[in-house]
């Protein structure tokens, strides 16, 4: 399909660049598969699902991913994206031409990497240096990796390492974060339990290639970023029996839906996951896991604003958003959710 067809306007103004506090405070539309659209706020969803469905969270946690450096008297900037082993990550590097392999970059802190390697997609290989986990040379040196469509309007600031973090985040390893779960508190939470809506979570390290624009013109030829993630062999049980039972698996973003579907086989059956996945859904896509899906507003001709085009249609997304639009909802990361019942 061409890209252009995910494509929209949006004004500037409505891309949130802090959330809304209290979290659960956001709005949420509501997509149904036909009929008029509903105005709702995220409060309502205990109201909205049914005894007997099940949410499915993200549990990953998002690290001080972005560093800033010098290698030599060049600065340089790097995002980390995806581990490798114990000591070499993944990075996309600002101001790329001034690194050569070889080079250390000092980022503060005593912190400080070697470049390793340089790979087809422009991205570096960083060995960091020293005896001390990287997570923890990371929380003395990095900063919250904000998306830059906020990056580049405002500083990222001790407020970040809060509102970037959901309540469910136990795993280290992203860095971007599982942003539909940042509406939800443990009052919500609450809610649901007492209607009867039942949780699960599984682990996606989100990458920083969920950013990157499509370049294409056409999907088919747009290379998917691959992420790691685990579903344990008790939680696949689980949804499984709350399938057959007749309740419905509701995926809390688009993180937790790619990793169900690439679990799933064409049996409809949800099997233990531990992997790379870099499953690329588009319109045409049949959802074998999730009956429906909690999601934040997406950029324009984004890999995620085609994976909800398969979900509820493009034709019926393209109104949704003009509604969203319309009606002065907040959009990205920090902005409101919508829940798509196809």
């Amino acid at each position: 399909m061409k890209v252009d067809l995910f494509d929209f306007e949006l004004p500037p103004e409505r891309i949130a660049l802090r959330p809304a506090r209290p979290r659960d405070a956001a709005r949420m539309l509501v997509v149904p598969a036909q009929g008029t659209f509903e105005d709702k706020g995220v409060r309502d969803l205990p109201n909205l699902l049914r005894a007997g469905d099940v949410l499915v969270f993200n549990d990953t946690r998002v690290i001080p991913a972005q560093l800033e450096g010098r290698r030599g008297e060049a600065r340089i900037g790097a995002t980390l994206h995806k581990r490798i082993d114990l000591r070499r990550w993944q990075a996309f590097v600002r101001n790329a031409k001034r690194l050569r392999i070889g080079d250390v970059a000092e980022f503060g802190g005593g912190v400080t990497a070697i470049a390793e390697e340089r790979l087809t997609d422009g991205s570096f290989v960083l060995f960091f240096d020293g005896d001390e986990p990287v997570e923890i040379l990371l929380e003395r040196a990095g900063r919250m990796p904000l998306p830059p469509y906020i990056a580049g309007k405002r500083a990222t600031d001790a407020r970040d390492r809060e509102d970037y973090q959901t309540m469910f985040a136990v795993e280290d390893g992203a860095v971007a974060a599982p942003t539909a779960a940042l509406h939800f508190t443990p009052e919500l939470i609450a809610g649901l339990d007492a209607v009867g809506v039942g949780r699960e979570t599984l682990t996606l390290h989100v990458g920083a290639g969920t950013f990157l624009p499509v370049k294409a013109e056409d999907t088919d030829e747009h290379t998917m970023h691959s992420e790691w993630g685990r579903i344990e062999a008790e939680v696949a049980d689980r949804l499984n029996g709350v399938r057959r039972s007749g309740g419905r698996v509701i995926a809390v973003g688009t993180t937790s839906l790619r990793l169900l579907e690439s679990a799933t086989g064409e049996d409809g059956i949800i099997r233990p996951f531990s992997g790379d996945t870099d499953i690329f859904i588009t319109p045409g896509y049949s959802f074998r896991a999730v009956d429906g899906l909690m999601t934040n507003f997406h950029l324009p001709k984004s890999t995620l604003m085609m994976l909800v085009s398969a979900m509820m249609g493009r034709e019926r997304m393209m109104a949704a958003y003009d509604h969203a639009i319309a009606n002065g909802y907040r959009f990205y990361s920090y902005g409101d959710s919508s829940l798509l019942l196809p």
